[in-house]
């Protein structure tokens, strides 16, 4: 079982405080922010930030969901990292200043992949594909903060 991993990067026109706060905001940013991919999301703990429990189904590919039971962890400033209770990906947002009122923000996904041919198509062609989704929520997420 080989360890996948995904990751995008943006930087945003608002400061890194504002940026990390936003993603941060489980409650009314989040839902904002995510695509169509993103379904049956809920708040079930917390809301903001560390000690935040969320849940949510991503469509990875049309045959592909992950019913997502995330615990949120902000081990330092600027970063949450998102543990999934139903598998073994870990999610981690990073935002970074990056000059006065830019930000650049780097999310990355990692997982134990598949075996054999299954994990073969899974290394090759998941972390692409989860690429297109995280550069549509930081698009968003992007909108979203300068609105």
């Amino acid at each position: 079982m080989a360890q996948v991993t995904a990751s995008a990067e943006r930087t945003i026109d608002a400061p890194a405080d504002r940026v990390a706060a936003a993603l941060a905001d489980y409650e009314s940013v989040r839902p904002r922010i995510l695509t169509d991919r993103f379904s049956e999301y809920r708040v079930d703990a917390g809301g903001q930030g560390a000690g935040s429990r969320v849940h949510w189904k991503l469509a990875a590919t049309e045959k592909r969901v992950r019913d997502q039971l995330v615990d949120v962890d902000v081990p330092v400033d600027g970063t949450l990292v998102e543990r999934d209770a139903n598998s073994s990906m870990v999610t981690t947002w990073q935002v970074r200043p990056a000059g006065a009122d830019r930000s650049t923000v780097t999310v990355t996904s990692t997982w134990n992949g598949a075996s054999g041919i299954g994990g073969f198509f899974e290394r090759t062609f998941a972390p692409k594909g989860l690429r297109r989704i995280y550069d549509e929520v930081l698009t968003n997420l992007d909108t979203d903060v300068r609105g």
